[in-house]
């Protein structure tokens, strides 16, 4: 259920909505919108009439949300989250962000330059992988604590926000201390006790579809996030398994607008895992800034050959630098801003 608060209503009145709510055993997290605030009402609220809501000063109505993901709905907030990256940048915004970096930070040497270029080409944060989940137990697992160590000085030198997978639960509050934003990959979608404890810290959280996950799993891995206080989720659309073998994954970029009807959330595409193939990062990137994308997620590299992760599908910042000029007039087109 959620309590839509009426335009205007003051703070003393939406604070005494939440402490009803905690009265009855729920919990309430507050949603807030550009026209009203909303509060989303978790636990069992069958003994409960919506008349009991209605009755109290500065609540316009209380009504029932239909769809099984409560707090990612279109239903609970119709109004856009934007999640704020670093001060100068929201994702979900009117301006594309686009996140690039290593699959892995390798070293200092390879993660520092990468950094920089991909700064003056226009990357409003940078990516690295510092623990990598791999099929393979004996291909490079990451530097760990080292390479977050790294982020953290890239940041300094670029001043761009760091965004890096986390693996475990035990990593979430190690993570949390050099990076800016979490990333939970395809193969963690449903590990709820991940999600949970993500949930649970206030960084913002980007969510990877699961490689084999249905558009209504992703949302309810959302849910997990937000229904443990943080409303800072972004999605990323990365490719999912299906007959076809021509690409790593099928980057299925229907599923964009259709995201973009179901809930409030900012979607992202991540073109480099979605197809696996370095030639097919710039179209795709293209087509999905011109369906709707708030942004996207892309593997550079100095010299992608001699990446220890993903290198066939990883572009060199040479390219990383034409794409962006080239991605500009796409965005202007669908009316956004680069």
């Amino acid at each position: 259920m959620i309590i839509v608060m009426k335009h205007g209503s003051s703070k003393k009145e939406i604070d005494h909505v939440i402490k009803m709510v905690e009265g009855q055993g729920l919990k309430a997290t507050l949603l807030h919108g550009t026209e009203r605030n909303v509060i989303a009402c978790i636990g069992d609220k069958r003994h409960i009439s919506q008349d009991f809501w209605n009755a109290m000063p500065g609540v316009e109505k209380a009504m029932p949300i239909l769809s099984p993901y409560k707090m990612a709905s279109r239903e609970v907030k119709p109004t856009n989250t934007q999640v704020q990256l670093s001060p100068g940048f929201s994702m979900g915004g009117l301006k594309v962000g686009v996140i690039a970096g290593p699959c892995a930070v390798e070293n200092k040497t390879q993660l520092f330059s990468i950094a920089k270029r991909v700064k003056e080409a226009g990357a409003v944060a940078l990516r690295g992988g510092a623990f990598k989940p791999r099929t393979n137990p004996y291909t490079f697992q990451g530097l760990m604590e080292e390479g977050l160590e790294y982020l953290a000085e890239a940041r300094e030198r670029t001043g761009l926000p760091v965004v890096t997978e986390v693996l475990s639960p035990e990593h979430v509050e190690m993570i949390g201390k050099y990076a800016d934003v979490l990333q939970i990959g395809t193969r963690n979608m449903g590990n709820f006790v991940l999600l949970k404890a993500v949930g649970e810290q206030p960084k913002p959280v980007i969510l990877k579809r699961g490689m084999s996950a249905t558009i209504e799993e992703w949302l309810l891995a959302a849910e997990y996030i937000l229904s443990r206080g943080n409303t800072n989720v972004i999605l990323c659309e990365r490719g999912i398994r299906t007959f076809e073998d021509h690409t790593r994954f099928t980057l299925s970029l229907s599923a964009v607008p259709q995201l973009k009807q179901l809930t409030h959330l900012p979607v992202i595409v991540d073109p480099s895992h979605g197809t696996g193939k370095r030639y097919l990062v710039n179209p795709m990137s293209k087509g999905a800034i011109a369906v709707g994308a708030d942004g996207l997620l892309i593997e550079v590299h100095i010299d992608p050959e001699r990446s220890m992760v993903d290198g066939p599908q990883t572009i060199t910042v040479e390219e990383f630098q034409r794409l962006m000029a080239e991605l500009k007039p796409i965005a202007e087109a669908v009316g956004r801003q680069m």
